[in-house]
């Protein structure tokens, strides 16, 4: 007996973040810069500021992970705050965003990965273009 595959919903795989910038910055406004930065990028949905040192970001995270996000910051100049409360947190969302993505068959540095997705949903799904015969049984017929 085939056991039936959980129906995938896009709304499980978007992400709220907040995201808290250093205090002391040649940028006062890191949070705004961010938020602009963030605007047209692949997977990002939506960002907030509602104060100059935090972010809020809304993402889909078949397209794109936290980590890549607060990389992407890094390198262009932004100083995320790394006291240990966020380092804890940052971690926990790393781990379970890449094993979410692994479990769905997104290898890590795939950017995007919802082809995937339901390309294998569709292969444990009950249709008739399956041949439920072993394979030594195949080649003979």
């Amino acid at each position: 007996m085939v056991e039936p595959t959980p129906h995938l919903n896009t709304e499980d795989f978007i992400r709220r973040r907040e995201i808290h910038f250093v205090e002391f910055h040649p940028d006062p406004d890191q949070a705004g810069s961010a938020a602009r930065f963030l605007q047209g990028v692949d997977g990002v949905i939506a960002t907030g500021h509602p104060s100059p040192r935090l972010l809020l970001v809304e993402y889909d995270l078949l397209e794109i992970t936290l980590e890549q996000i607060e990389s992407a910051l890094g390198e262009i100049g932004l100083h995320i705050d790394n006291r240990l409360v966020y380092r804890l947190k940052r971690a926990l969302h790393y781990y379970t965003e890449s094993t979410l993505r692994a479990n769905l068959g997104c290898a890590k540095g795939e950017s995007n990965c919802t082809r995937k997705v339901f390309v294998e949903r569709y292969r444990k799904l009950e249709h008739g273009c399956r041949d439920r015969r072993p394979e030594h049984w195949r080649r003979y017929l």
